[in-house]
């Protein structure tokens, strides 16, 4: 299993708005809220996390089990027990129980995408947070395509009759878990970027580190 990257907003763990509305709205910081709302504290998220660490949560989550059922492509209730804790991971509506958080990463990433559109269409947004917001929502959609097909594939998993039929699938999900956090080199060149199809999670965090640096968030 390959080492995930720390995450790149401690920055904003501290981070709370302390100006006047009317201050806010002219320094262009009403778009901060929405960037905490993303990176720091969310209400409904476990424990009020930001959206974007419960969603690397939940994937790191997925990426486990989805390499325990790969692991044993010659047993298919192993294979399907190991499916549903990925599907309670990406999508808790789907598999009620399970290891994950219970918010899932398809749920988390919908807010991420939101929450960014917020932050840049906000009075006053600085360049600096509408050009890194570009390349959070494209990566934010890009999960939210590999969640749903993720679950398409579980669920066939789920009714599969025998291994070779289930096998390839585990298979599948778990590569695609793993684009969750890591994304995919879609166009061959080498690199993977924020690009539609390519970047994942990571490639969000890096962009709100990036932006939390610019908007001087410590």
């Amino acid at each position: 299993m390959r080492t995930l990257p720390v995450f790149t907003l401690l920055a904003l763990v501290t981070f709370r708005l302390v100006a006047q509305p009317s201050d806010v709205v002219a320094t262009g910081r009403l778009a901060h809220f929405h960037i905490d709302h993303i990176a720091t504290s969310w209400e409904g998220t476990p424990q009020s996390k930001g959206l974007l660490p419960t969603a690397i949560t939940e994937a790191k989550i997925a990426i486990q089990h989805a390499e325990f059922a790969a692991s044993r492509r010659g047993d298919l209730a192993w294979m399907k027990m190991h499916t549903r804790h990925v599907l309670h991971a990406v999508d808790p509506s789907v598999e009620t129980k399970g290891p994950g958080l219970g918010y899932g990463v398809m749920q988390a990433a919908r807010g991420i995408s939101q929450h960014i559109a917020f932050a840049s269409g906000s009075d006053g947004a600085s360049e600096n947070v509408r050009a890194h917001a570009v390349h959070i929502a494209t990566t934010a959609e890009n999960t939210v395509i590999r969640a749903h097909e993720i679950v398409a594939l579980g669920e066939k998993v789920l009714a599969a009759r025998g291994a070779p039929q289930a096998a390839p699938l585990v298979q599948q999900i778990k590569r695609l878990s793993e684009q969750l956090l890591f994304g995919a080199d879609a166009n061959g060149d080498g690199i993977i970027t924020s690009q539609k199809g390519e970047g994942g999670l990571n490639e969000a965090d890096k962009h709100m580190g990036f932006m939390a640096k610019g908007e001087d968030l410590r």
